[in-house]
């Protein structure tokens, strides 16, 4: 960062050395945006680490064809979501090409996500 123009340097408070990637990075800007609560790169006991926990409930992975690609990591990630799932957690899976180009869809739908679990179920009968 020291190398930076002094006027890009305000971009450090923006920084997480915890992200993994560039997507990552982005996707946390939209969750500040959207003032949810979340935790990076969290470890859940027979899970493992995860990218994001939003609102206590809602883990995000940040999935891109470099390291989620074959049937083999489909298969390990699809383990992993139905465990997460047994501790009450759900799991979505942006890929890294809609955060980083699609940014606004991306937004949106977790948004959409977010407030649908506001609603209770009684009120989603009436």
């Amino acid at each position: 960062m020291a190398r930076l123009p002094r006027r890009h340097r305000r971009l450090r408070r923006l920084l997480d050395r915890r992200a993994e990637s560039g997507p990552e990075s982005l996707l946390r800007l939209i969750l500040r945006s959207l003032g949810c609560t979340f935790a990076t790169q969290v470890v859940i006991p027979g899970v493992g680490r995860v990218d994001f926990v939003v609102d206590g409930w809602l883990i995000i992975e940040c999935d891109s064809k470099a390291h989620h690609e074959g049937w083999d990591q489909q298969r390990r990630d699809r383990r992993r979501d139905i465990a997460a799932a047994k501790l009450g957690y759900v799991t979505i899976r942006p890929i890294a090409e809609d955060i980083m180009y699609m940014r606004d869809a991306v937004r949106s739908d977790i948004a959409e996500i977010l407030a649908a679990r506001a609603i209770s179920p009684e009120n989603r009968a009436h």
